[in-house]
């Protein structure tokens, strides 16, 4: 009986001992995993002790040490509209996206901590430093990257498939010459991103990209590039007009010679086959008179009868030689 109270009270005990020790690593957390692609600082009393970033279990002194996860990822960064002033004086809306990442833990973690003063500190320095960057560039460079549309001809740049339609009527030129570029948008970039690192260097933060996600001209440029565009489609939908009228009128003129020239051929062959049939018929009625001239000359009488007399509009004498069909018989 005493020798099972005892295993009893043994089990109890190693119950108890053992509840006390989940109970303890529950509450004190010792232990915190690190996933893959993860950093983790470890501090003591707000000073940093130790970096971890293996992933796997790891083992830290309760209640001393706290835990700061970070990420090792590529984060993305969207920045804010913004009115610039470009170097001709002239608004655009800027809009931009960019990637970081943390390059420097233990900077991030001593100027910024978290992620929040991270986004606002990145914020104001990528937004400031492309005001900066267009501030003193032209409005092309920011739109335009390359000045490959210069070696453009007309015929590629508008659709041209003729050689009918001559736009260098309009002008001047086999090609439109744009004002060439200095640098070109992904230039600007590249200096945006570099301006931009050098200010958070010290913050532990690398910008890998400053994309130029949207531009838009302001209400009043808008119109007026609006304006130039339709004025220039305008001079090529002109071009187009006028040479479809020239053609037109060439080939009216063309079809109204052939016409009068396929109706002049045609009279020619008619009047050729009426004279032969006049000719014939001459020949067939000098044939058939010729065997009674005097049934001749009675025939043609009633010709002239039929044709004359119902139009007749004055009284004649049938004593007349020329009744004498008519009435001597």
């Amino acid at each position: 009986m005493n020798a099972s109270r005892v295993k009893n009270t043994k089990l109890l005990r190693g119950i108890i001992l053992a509840a006390v020790i989940i109970t303890a690593v529950a509450v004190l957390k010792p232990f915190y995993v690190l996933q893959e692609g993860e950093t983790v600082i470890i501090t003591q009393f707000g000073q940093i002790i130790k970096t971890e970033t293996a992933a796997g279990l790891h083992f830290k002194m309760p209640i001393v040490h706290q835990v700061h996860r970070y990420t090792a990822k590529l984060l993305r960064i969207d920045g804010d509209p913004q009115k610039i002033l470009t170097k001709e004086k002239q608004f655009i809306e800027v809009n931009t996206t960019s990637r970081w990442r943390i390059s420097d833990i233990s900077k991030f973690y001593q100027s910024l901590v978290t992620y929040e003063g991270a986004y606002s500190r990145l914020s104001d320095i990528i937004d400031s430093s492309v005001r900066d960057i267009i501030t003193v560039n032209s409005l092309d460079d920011v739109v335009r990257t390359t000045n490959n549309i210069n070696e453009t001809l007309h015929k590629e740049q508008f659709g041209l498939n003729t050689d009918e339609v001559k736009l260098e009527d309009v002008t001047g030129s086999e090609k439109i010459v744009y004002t060439t570029i200095e640098k070109g948008r992904d230039v600007l970039a590249a200096e945006i991103l570099k301006k931009a690192n050098m200010q958070l260097e010290d913050f532990g933060i690398e910008v890998i990209d400053v994309i130029f996600k949207e531009i838009k001209y302001s209400d009043e440029l808008q119109a007026s590039v609006y304006n130039r565009m339709i004025k220039e489609r305008n001079q090529i939908a002109q071009t187009f007009r006028s040479t479809g009228e020239g053609k037109k009128a060439e080939w009216l003129g063309k079809l109204e010679n052939e016409k009068k020239s396929i109706l002049s051929k045609a009279y020619s062959e008619s009047e050729k086959i009426k004279g032969e049939a006049d000719a014939q018929a001459t020949a067939v009625y000098a044939a058939s008179y010729g065997k009674s001239p005097e049934f001749y000359s009675f025939w043609k009488s009633l010709e002239v009868y039929q044709n004359a007399l119902p139009e007749a509009e004055k009284i004649l004498s049938t004593d007349m030689e020329y009744f004498q069909y008519l009435y001597k018989h």
